[in-house]
């Protein structure tokens, strides 16, 4: 039996998040979705195992999704353009590949890049309205800077998770938090990273919200991550602003420690859309 990778991108404005959910069928899910859409294919079920089990509202462009093929008379083509006429069109297959058998996207990634993106202008944004946190006040881009610099390299980032999280502990790598001007009045907070614990860069993100409006200084963060302490941290950005872009499977990263405490979620994974 084949093992079949996706990478797909999706709109998760209208989705209770990636992860089916026991006991709320009636929720639709990004999972839920593309497992009943493989069934109609395949004619048997199919589940499937994704590298990060992203919230409701967050959108996509680099999930990746793998999982066992019993129907081998389906090739590779047919799941990319055939599985994509089928789907809704909030979600698009854009390229299918055969991996190694048992293959798991969550255990295999050395990393991922998400961008979360802010409308940074006196008024709000009708196109963009699901795609980003609008802030009217001018966002002081280079204070931002400076405070996502004291948050690079291997720290316990316990006061940037959320309560519930099931994770044993929140040491994680941030290789990269950039803070930059895009089209518009668009402002990109992009955040790489070994792995994250639940609501970790929508946490980040709201501190360097802080920082930018002047209610936190750059030092206010480092002093915040020793305090290891939540409560002392700033809102958790709203989760529409978030979008998963990449994962890295390859050597542009090194290997991630695998103890599997950040197997259990990451971001958040919830029942009901935020």
């Amino acid at each position: 039996m084949r093992t079949i990778c996706l990478l797909v991108e999706y709109d998760g404005t209208q989705f209770s998040g990636w992860q089916v959910q026991r006991g709320a069928s009636n929720l639709s899910t990004v999972q839920g979705v593309i497992e009943a859409t493989l069934e109609r294919m395949i004619g048997s079920r199919v589940r499937v195992r994704a590298a990060s089990r992203t919230d409701a509202g967050v959108h996509a462009r680099g999930q990746v999704v793998a999982f066992e093929n019993p129907r081998e008379t389906i090739g590779l083509r047919g799941f990319e353009r055939g599985l994509t006429s089928l789907l809704p069109p909030s979600v698009v297959v854009r390229h299918a590949s055969e991996v190694e058998n048992g293959f798991d996207p969550r255990r295999a990634s050395r990393g991922k890049r998400y961008r979360y993106t802010f409308w940074n202008a006196s008024t709000p944004s009708a196109l963009d309205r699901d795609r980003s946190w609008f802030e009217p006040r001018t966002l002081d881009r280079e204070a931002m800077r400076e405070g996502a610099a004291r948050l690079l390299g291997t720290h316990d980032f316990e006061a940037f998770r959320s309560a519930g999280c099931q994770a044993r502990h929140a040491v994680r790598t941030m290789y990269q938090i950039d803070v930059t001007e895009g089209e518009y009045s668009r402002v990109y907070v992009d955040v790489l990273g070994n792995a994250f614990v639940r609501n970790m860069v929508r946490i980040i993100v709201g501190n360097l919200r802080d920082v930018g409006l002047g209610a936190k200084t750059p030092g206010d963060l480092e002093a915040i991550l020793e305090a290891r302490d939540r409560r002392q941290g700033g809102m958790t950005a709203p989760p529409h602003g978030l979008c998963l872009e990449e994962v890295i499977f390859d050597d542009r990263l090194p290997p991630r420690p695998h103890d599997d405490s950040d197997l259990t979620l990451d971001e958040e994974v919830v029942v009901s859309k935020a």
